[in-house]
């Protein structure tokens, strides 16, 4: 996804326990990644093992974390004054028990969306090397989009057509969070700002369920969510033959009308921008690997016949994909 140019300038941040003093590492850890709550690891200092990246902006916080065994505490005296924040979570790795001990009643899996209040009092438990990742958003802004005030939840995928994107989207950000050397600085900013987006409209979309489809938008576009959504669902269904805008709009949870209108808000098509998702997963493939079957691979990347896929690749790239394989392979023999 590209920057936009009105997107929120972000800062990233990473820390490894490895890089603290043992005396200082545990205060830091709550300093910073748990400023908002009581958390206690169930190890010593010196056996205490975390790490964590965050993207800030001004108008939200993305991390991703991982750390020994802890229990940790909400409850409103914990949060700062001026710092309302609701919390969006993907657990990765692990397992969490929320209201952990006599009278709990949710085990979170990996792999599970939760909506998680700070100013709402729980207990939590995490797991050794339990990996969260998580987008830190305004209450203001998460009742805007549920239309009541946010309470703890799990948020099951089977209730919420966005949900599967938002986890991909939360694992693909937390990936390139963890290797900053993949992207270029800038890009970061649009990156979170669209997966604010997205986290915003699967919000919407949850508390719609049973309501008229695709409301109307009564206080700010939602192209960007749309647009993330598509473009993540693309991704992970690109193989499909019978991928069409129908498809695409019912896995972004729009209409035709919504989803057109946002890629065309980006002066991009929708067929166009799976074309390119197509391609440039076919030209990585090629890359991978020495010995490729071209006809198989065209099919692998949702073209139904080679010689389409032949004309299109050569129009992007300037090379027939057999010139291309053959092309980079004898390159990396050279070095």
């Amino acid at each position: 996804m590209t920057t936009s140019a009105l997107s929120p300038p972000c800062t990233l941040e990473h820390w490894s326990s490895s890089e603290t003093d043992p005396s200082l590492r545990i205060d830091y850890w709550r300093d910073v990644a748990h400023n908002w709550v009581d958390a206690r690891p169930l190890s010593s200092p010196g056996e205490f093992d975390a790490s964590w990246s965050l993207m800030r902006s001004s108008a939200c916080i993305f991390g991703t974390k991982r750390s020994s065994a802890y229990e940790m505490r909400t409850d409103p005296k914990c949060v700062p004054p001026g710092e309302d924040m609701v919390v969006l979570s993907l657990l990765q790795a692990g397992n969490m028990r929320l209201n952990a001990g006599p009278g709990g009643n949710q085990h979170v899996k990996p792999g599970m969306l939760g909506l998680y209040a700070c100013q709402q009092e729980a207990h939590y438990l995490w797991s050794e090397n339990a990996r969260q990742t998580y987008l830190a958003l305004p209450r203001s802004a998460v009742t805007a989009a549920l239309g009541r005030e946010p309470s703890n939840v799990l948020m099951a995928q089977e209730r919420c057509a966005l949900a599967p994107a938002l986890a991909s989207q939360f694992g693909h950000l937390a990936l390139l969070a963890r290797r900053p050397d993949k992207v270029a600085a800038g890009e970061y900013a649009g990156m979170l700002d669209a997966t604010r987006a997205l986290a915003l409209l699967t919000l919407r979309n949850l508390a719609r369920q049973g309501d008229a489809a695709d409301l109307p938008d009564l206080s700010e576009s939602l192209h960007v969510g749309r647009h993330a959504a598509a473009v993540r669902f693309m991704e992970q269904n690109a193989h499909r033959h019978d991928l069409d805008a129908f498809v695409i709009a019912h896995g972004a949870g729009c209409s035709r009308t919504r989803l057109y209108e946002a890629f065309a808000a980006r002066g991009e098509t929708v067929m166009g921008s799976l074309r390119e998702i197509r391609l440039q997963r076919a030209r990585r493939l090629m890359e991978q690997d020495p010995v490729q079957h071209l006809g198989a691979l065209s099919w692998r990347c949702g073209f139904a016949h080679q010689s389409d896929f032949t004309k299109l690749f050569k129009a992007r790239f300037g090379m027939r994909p057999s010139e291309w394989h053959r092309q980079a392979w004898q390159g990396k023999q050279g070095r």
